[in-house]
């Protein structure tokens, strides 16, 4: 058995590691409120808004020649891998990182694939087997539409300059707290939506509807990017608190552990310690 000196060294260090981790998920609980709050408000338009633009492009019956609908033959593709910049939470980014590597080694098999990283992790992981172009792991010192959207336009000009064929996103979409859905959604080339032939053909569009489509595209793309991201951002908070709450609850049951373990210790020393003075007067008594 550890000595008491021993056990009461690591008592102390299991107690500091979980006001650490105590602390830490009362941080990501203040941070997912403004988070959860954010991306809550966004959905709804952001969902409409790319509703909107597949029910116009499948109506335009080849009218539009939009760049941003050219499906070409796909050959080289670019993997968006939104993470976070710090860990500590749980699978989260380590369920983007698999997702990622599915895409590049079984989806795009044969192709040359590409990863744009946003977000440290993605970037120090991929970045050792696969050639990641770009890191914006910036964004998240300053998260607003101004700043996703430069990233978005750089994204819009590598699809229409022809580098890439294809261009998918990889995020963990926010749910609850407690659960994050791993989405890839397709960014470019655009795709009308199924059965949305007829949808618009009661509404009278001013200017044309091709004008109307090709204005509203680049603004769909950058709010869609923006939708994944502050996902993302809201997942993180909610797997970190997620993870530190589980992790203070280990820490806790621990400690509790070690305390009693300490506290039979040193009962069994105080109980020798009888037996060996009890031994002692008696051999004197003899």
């Amino acid at each position: 058995m550890a000595n008491l000196k021993e056990i009461r060294n690591r008592i102390a260090s299991v107690s500091s590691t979980m006001q650490i981790t105590s602390a830490m998920k009362m941080v990501s609980a203040a941070k997912l409120k403004k988070a959860q709050d954010a991306i809550t408000a966004m959905r709804p338009y952001a969902d409409k808004l790319t509703e909107l633009l597949q029910s116009l492009s499948a109506s335009l019956d080849g009218e539009s020649g939009s760049k941003f609908s050219d499906n070409r033959e796909v050959n080289k593709v670019l993997v968006v891998a939104i993470t976070s910049n710090r860990g500590l939470c749980g699978a989260f980014n380590s369920n983007i990182i698999k997702q990622s590597m599915v895409l590049a080694n079984e989806t795009y098999a044969g192709k040359q694939v590409d990863f744009m990283a946003i977000g440290k992790k993605a970037n120090d992981i991929l970045g050792k087997k696969f050639n990641v172009i770009a890191n914006n792991s910036a964004v998240y010192d300053d998260l607003t539409f101004e700043n996703v959207a430069a990233i978005a336009e750089n994204l819009m000009e590598q699809f229409t300059s022809g580098n890439y064929d294809r261009i998918d996103i990889v995020y963990n979409k926010f749910k609850n707290a407690a659960t994050q859905i791993i989405m890839t959604e397709q960014f470019l080339p655009i795709v009308p939506e199924e059965g949305a032939e007829n949808s618009g053909s009661d509404y009278i569009f001013e200017p044309t509807k091709v004008e109307i489509v090709e204005q509203l595209i680049p603004k769909s793309l950058k709010t869609q990017l923006y939708k994944g991201i502050r996902d993302s951002f809201a997942s993180e908070h909610g797997a970190r608190m997620t993870a530190m709450h589980k992790a203070t609850d280990n820490a806790t049951e621990l400690r509790d552990q070690l305390k009693l373990t300490y506290n039979k210790a040193r009962q069994a020393a105080i109980t020798n310690e009888i037996l060996e003075i009890v031994g002692g007067a008696e051999a004197l008594n003899n």
